[in-house]
């Protein structure tokens, strides 16, 4: 009875690493990761951008642990489970509205409501409905945000498979040109990886720079 109980722990961190999840799930490890993350509010913790990098790597076969993915079987997958989730995630917005949201007391989902609606108001929907795939938690709030706000279904679906194929192929190509081209490429696997989470930060850091910079002329304008 030790063994489970042991396990649990273990399981609830690695479900934060990519080759974990890569190695014990495959393919359908990553259909299931991108539906959560993009579909379903609980998924907002994932790694979706360094799980589709990492895995287009072990593509090649240079990802190290003896791990090697089917690309076209990755590239389907990724789709299916970026572009699923996000529609789902839309779907229950339109039917919950905000109450989803608002009994959640995660501070990091709430920041993340917060940048969608910022998005929404300064890019318009279809801007930012692509723009929101690349930024983490933004990509997993603004879809029910989008339901609840009632954007159009036909300009949602349109602009989110378009932003979802974009991010999640795109992701996945650029991890297996570089596992393709680099030769042992495991070696740098863990600082790659924390560059694509870092960058992938980027958008979020300076969207929050700007907020800032605008309260602050804001309240010198009024002083």
């Amino acid at each position: 009875m030790t063994a489970p109980l042991s396990a649990a722990p273990q399981l609830a961190v690695n479900v934060l690493d990519a080759q974990f999840l890569l190695s014990a799930f495959g393919v359908l490890g990553v259909c299931m990761v991108l539906f959560a993350e993009t579909g379903l509010l609980i998924g907002f913790f994932l790694p979706g951008d360094s799980l589709l990098f990492t895995a287009g790597l072990l593509c090649t076969g240079s990802g190290g642990g003896g791990v090697k993915l089917s690309l076209p079987l990755l590239l389907v997958a990724s789709a299916v489970g970026a572009l699923a989730g996000s529609q789902c995630g839309y779907l229950i917005g339109r039917k919950a509205g905000g109450a989803l949201l608002t009994r959640s007391r995660s501070a990091r989902l709430h920041e993340g409501a917060q940048r969608a609606e910022e998005l929404f108001g300064r890019y318009g929907h279809a801007k930012a409905i692509v723009l929101a795939r690349f930024v983490p938690v933004v990509r997993t709030v603004l879809n029910p945000m989008a339901g609840a706000l009632r954007v159009p279904v036909r300009t949602f679906t349109v602009w989110q498979v378009a932003g979802g194929l974009l991010w999640s192929q795109g992701l996945t190509l650029a991890g297996y040109a570089l596992g393709s081209s680099l030769p042992n490429v495991d070696r740098y696997l863990l600082p790659i990886v924390a560059g694509i989470v870092a960058v992938s930060l980027l958008p979020l850091a300076a969207e929050f720079h700007r907020s800032r910079k605008a309260v602050t002329e804001e309240k010198e304008m009024d002083g």
